[in-house]
């Protein structure tokens, strides 16, 4: 198989890993998953494998609960990705009752 096109896989696997696993721990009711690994080429995460993502979430899991508390459930979803496959990740966290 073509490199170019193992690596595009590979990218959309993850994203469809980290959107799984985001589904299972959290139920949102919106979640968008963008990879922004191409924002940072020559940085140093980047030479590691990992990538960057950017996530927005908006799950009722998040109600009532502050901003630390909600990137943390994020990062316990994805916990078996970071450092590997995740080098960085953005996240926008909010109760449905935030939404404009």
């Amino acid at each position: 198989m073509n490199t170019a096109i193992a690596a595009a896989q590979d990218k959309s696997t993850r994203v469809e890993r980290i959107r799984a696993l985001l589904q299972a721990a959290l139920a949102p009711a919106e979640l968008a998953v963008d990879d922004e690994s191409h924002l940072h080429a020559g940085h140093a995460g980047a030479a590691s494998g990992g990538g960057h993502y950017r996530v927005r979430i908006v799950s009722e899991r998040f109600q009532g609960l502050r901003l630390v508390m909600r990137h943390r459930l994020v990062y316990d979803a994805v916990q078996g990705m970071m450092h590997t496959d995740i080098h960085a990740l953005a996240i926008t966290a909010l109760a449905p009752s935030e939404l404009s």
